[in-house]
Formats: structure tokens, C-alpha cells, sequence
């Protein structure tokens, strides 16, 4: 275990633990978008920022710094309070009429932002450029079907040439982890359709409900578990009305 000082207070985390858990340890809020469990730290967002005050004086992005012995932190230091800030006034500017955004500001005293207002044809822009959904699609599902493209202003995520995804199977993982709801997924007949990407994805119907749905997220699992490999190719609620008479019946 590693023992460091949050806020005044001795907190003990594990080793390995990243800074932003430990501050979570502490029953301490710190905004975040970039930042999710089940991927590699990343640190795009900048919401998270902590001043270290000892052994070394640094001010650093908690959701890539891995804990220290002896780390004295304060979350409410005035730098790291202004970084915080910063980055609000910047998402604010870039997505005014986001929900997500707008409280989030609203927790850290920030209600307008110095940098003015997007284009016109801009103004309802939802994405923050955090890279959950590229990040997602490339280390988790392996299909890497969307991508940032641009620089500066310009910067956005989307498929190769805004054409028709090829690698996307339609998982939906994308609009999951979206943070601002940027990212939807309409289910029309039998087709899914991400406009975001510009891709539309042909659904399979269920042999057993004729429910629509996309086999392609699960089929992996067909090599990995061949005794119930007629299983995947049915809807999620029929696959777990079979597995479980199957474990049933077996008892």
C-alpha cells in the first residue's frame, strides 16, 4: 500500500493506483471526461488537475499520474483551481449548449467563457474531442473504424473520409462511452445507423423472436466456446433464455 496526503488528509491506496483514484478514495469530485476504467490513461481533457505541493512541486493531469509514497496533494490548490477552470471556459467555448459541460462549469464557479461562441454551423456541437470513442473502438474492440482527423479548430473525430465504415460492426461502444451524448444510434428495420460515422450497419433477425440485431460484437466468443456455438447466432435475450435452460437442466 502507499500511503500519500489529499487535501490535508492521509489517504492509503494501493501501489500502481493512479492519483485521480486515490482523490476519489478521499470522497473528493474532480471533473473528468477523457478518463475511463477500462481504458489507458490518456489525459486529453485536462478537467483533473492537482497540484503536488511536496516532496516536488508539479501540477499534473491525476488521471495519468500513478501515486507515491509521501505525495502531499491538494486538489483546491489556486493553480490547479485556475488549470480546471481554464479547460471549462475552453470546452464552454467549443460546446456551448452542452448539459454536461455547462454543470460541470457550474461545480467549479465557471458561468461564461472568455474565448466567444463557435460558427454558427457549430453551435450545437456536442463533441469535446475527449477520444473515449476512438479509444474504445481501437484498444477494446480492435476494429479502429473511426479516428481524429484535422488540426486546431478543425480537429474532429469520424470514419476515413467520412465515407461508410467498413470496420464498424455496429457495437455501439462508441455511443456508450460518450460523455456528452454526441454520439447516436438509431435502430430503423433492420438497419443501424451511426450518423456520426455516416455508416449504417445491416442487422441480423433473431431465428428464435425475429428481433433485429448485430451478431458481429460476440461472435469472437464462438472460438472460444464451441459447445454453445449456435448460441451467438440468436439475439442477447434469446442467447440468455437458452444458456439458462441449458445451466438448468444440467443441475
Amino acid at each position: 500500500m502507499i500511503t500519500l496526503t489529499i487535501n490535508r488528509r492521509p489517504v492509503s491506496v494501493p501501489q500502481g493506483t493512479l492519483l485521480l483514484k486515490a482523490v476519489e478514495e478521499a470522497g473528493i469530485t474532480l471533473p473528468s471526461l477523457c478518463h475511463h476504467d477500462a481504458l489507458a490513461p490518456y489525459g486529453a481533457c485536462r478537467l483533473c488537475m492537482v497540484m503536488i505541493t511536496a516532496p516536488y512541486r508539479a501540477l499534473v493531469a491525476s488521471c495519468t499520474y500513478p501515486v507515491e509514497e509521501g505525495l502531499v496533494v491538494e486538489t483546491d490548490a489556486p493553480e490547479a483551481v485556475q488549470a480546471r477552470r481554464l479547460a471549462l471556459e475552453f470546452l464552454m467555448s467549443r460546446c456551448p449548449r452542452s448539459d454536461v459541460i455547462r454543470k460541470m462549469a457550474e461545480k467549479e464557479g465557471v458561468t461564461a467563457s472568455r474565448f466567444g461562441m463557435p460558427s454558427t454551423e457549430q453551435t450545437d456541437e456536442l463533441c469535446v474531442l475527449c477520444g473515449l470513442c476512438v479509444r474504445v473502438c481501437r484498444e477494446l474492440i480492435g476494429a479502429a473504424a473511426i479516428g481524429f482527423t484535422g488540426r486546431g479548430s478543425e480537429r474532429r473525430v469520424g470514419a476515413p473520409f467520412d465515407f461508410q465504415s467498413d470496420a464498424c460492426i455496429g457495437c455501439g461502444a462508441c455511443a456508450e462511452v460518450c460523455p456528452t451524448g454526441a454520439i447516436q444510434m438509431e435502430d430503423r428495420g433492420n438497419q443501424r445507423i451511426l450518423r456520426a460515422w455516416n455508416t449504417r450497419i445491416t442487422l441480423s433477425a433473431c431465428p428464435e423472436c425475429g428481433r433485429f440485431f448485430t451478431p458481429e460484437p460476440t461472435r469472437f466468443l464462438k472460438k472460444m466456446l464451441p459447445e454453445i456455438e449456435t448460441y451467438w447466432e440468436v439475439c442477447p435475450d434469446c442467447r440468455r433464455q437458452k444458456t439458462s435452460r441449458q445451466w438448468l437442466n444440467a443441475q
